[in-house]
This record gives structure tokens, sequence and C-alpha cells, in this order.
């Protein structure tokens, strides 16, 4: 599988190269900010360098452009937030909301065992009718025009 789209080879390359390209651009800033004639040597180097990094970026780029990075996630870095906390926090949130969807059935079965207690009491016969229409496990039998072997 070495060789295939976002391998983690070029998914490494990537990054170093993005790292050095940041930090030749941090430098680069630097000799921008205090120039003098002298640097003019180390300024050219600088933008070779960074010509450099692109073309390394530009080679990579085949490689990794179908991997998807949700929009969440620059936000994120935006925000100044940990961008490897995201999936941390999706999970945190799909637990949540696992959470209050299990509580939502149960009240719904607590509910139905109920209303199936009461309307006994009040309509004893026509429960009887209803539990033998659904069936011991609760499942209406399949249409007329419908195969019984379906799930």
């Amino acid at each position: 599988m070495a060789g295939s789209a976002g391998s983690p080879n070029h998914l490494q390359q990537l990054e170093s190269t993005l790292e050095l390209f940041v930090e030749n651009v941090r430098q680069l800033g630097i000799v921008v900010a205090d120039f003098q004639p002298q640097g003019q040597p180390a300024l050219n180097q600088k933008i070779t360098t960074l010509v450099a990094l692109m073309q390394d970026i530009e080679r990579v780029r085949p490689h990794v452009e179908e991997i998807q990075v949700p929009l969440e996630v620059c936000d994120y870095i935006d925000e100044g937030r940990n961008p490897q906390l995201y999936t941390k926090d999706c999970m945190e949130k799909a637990l949540a909301k696992n959470e209050q969807v299990k509580g939502k059935i149960d009240a719904y079965r607590r509910f139905k065992a109920l209303l199936l207690v009461e309307l006994n009491k009040v309509f004893p016969h026509e429960m009887n009718k209803y539990r033998a229409y659904r069936g011991e496990n609760g499942l209406a039998p399949p249409p007329p025009n419908m195969p019984s072997n379906l799930p």
C-alpha cells in the first residue's frame, strides 16, 4: 500500500515540509523587519528556500489531495485551539447525544408499558385482540401480499 493516496509517508513528508516552510517564513520576517544591505544574501537564501519548499509541497500534493479535513478543524485552529482535540470533542458530543437518546428511548418504553397496563384495565377485550394480532414478540404479522420470511 506504499504509494497509495494519503499514505503515512506522504503525510509525514507534507507535515515536515510545512513545518520547515512556516519556520522559514518566520525567519524571513525577521530578516525583512531588520533589513540591512549586507543581509541581502541571507534574504535571497530564505526566498530560495521558500520556493524549494513550495515545490516540495506541490510534489506531495497529488498524494494527499483526496484527504478531507472537516471545516470545524480549521475553526479550531482559527480559535487558537489544538486541532487534535477535535476528535475528542466529537466523541464527547456523540456520547452525550447517545445518552440523551437512550434516556428518551427508556422513557418511551416505560410509557408504552404503562399505557398497555392502563389500556388493559379499561379495554381488556380489545387488548386481548391487540396482543393476538401483534403476537408474542410484539411484531405485527406481514401484510397478506408479503412473504412471511422477511425480517
